[in-house]
């Protein structure tokens, strides 16, 4: 019998923000000036624990709301995630780090956060900072990293604390050539485990052809369509060149 590590069904979330207007005009219409996007409209599917997930689709297609919303970062307005009991991490840029504290204390909030007790972070703190790499950076502010030095530190930390599910967001094409390398093939070795599920968001369809066993394809907040990775990227290159 087959093992769902996650389970989403019928998943909508909408962003709600005021449209610009006037000062006078606001305070007059305060009410009726709500602009709602809906990002995600009835999404669903299941993952099986040990597959591999590419989700691609065109900017504001709802790529990140989705990986937010299975990481708990997001509440569906309606919908359900189901993770079956299952640890997640979600890797982005932008998430998930304290700016104000040094990225050695990153590394224990983080740990913390994804349920491991102070003492199994402490073992693996050695080998977080030596994959990252990043020198005397570790013990200064996140608020002081370059984008690269904090896609390091970020990737090394899901890396070495590993989950049950892993989301990624974009991080592999982020950092030097150098890591981008040592970070591909982390990656390659963690997914092989046939326990470890893992969706992976990025623009690069080599990578999610080469790394994934499905392929979602998001559009406008829908599903069009979901299979192998050869079939359904062959389809989203041509529509993407139609629609040029």
């Amino acid at each position: 019998m087959k093992n769902i590590a996650i389970s989403v069904k019928n998943l909508h979330i909408t962003y709600k923000g005021l449209k610009k207007t006037s000062i006078r005009a606001s305070w007059k219409y305060m009410f009726n000036k709500i602009e709602k996007f809906e990002a995600l409209k009835g999404v669903s599917f299941e993952l099986e624990e040990g597959k591999i997930l590419g989700v691609i689709g065109k900017n504001g297609s709802g790529k990140s709301t989705l990986l937010k919303a299975i990481a708990r970062i997001f509440s569906p307005d309606k919908g359900s995630i189901n993770l079956h009991g299952h640890k997640v991490s979600l890797l982005s840029i932008g998430v998930g780090f304290n700016k104000k504290l040094t990225g050695r204390e990153n590394i224990f909030l983080s740990g913390l956060l994804l349920g491991y007790t102070e003492e199994q972070i402490q073992k693996k703190v050695k080998e977080i900072i030596e994959f990252a790499d990043i020198g005397n950076f570790i013990d200064k502010p996140v608020k002081t990293y370059s984008s690269g030095m904090y896609s390091k530190l970020a990737f090394a930390i899901t890396a070495i604390l590993e989950t049950d599910i892993t989301l990624i967001d974009e991080v592999l094409s982020v950092g030097d050539a150098k890591f981008k390398e040592k970070s591909y093939n982390k990656m390659k070795e963690l997914i092989s485990s046939d326990k470890r599920t893992v969706i992976i968001v990025s623009h690069s369809l080599s990578t999610i052809k080469e790394l994934c066993d499905e392929v979602l394809w998001l559009h406008e907040g829908k599903i069009m369509k979901i299979g192998k990775p050869e079939e359904i990227i062959k389809e989203y290159e041509m529509f993407m060149h139609d629609t040029k």
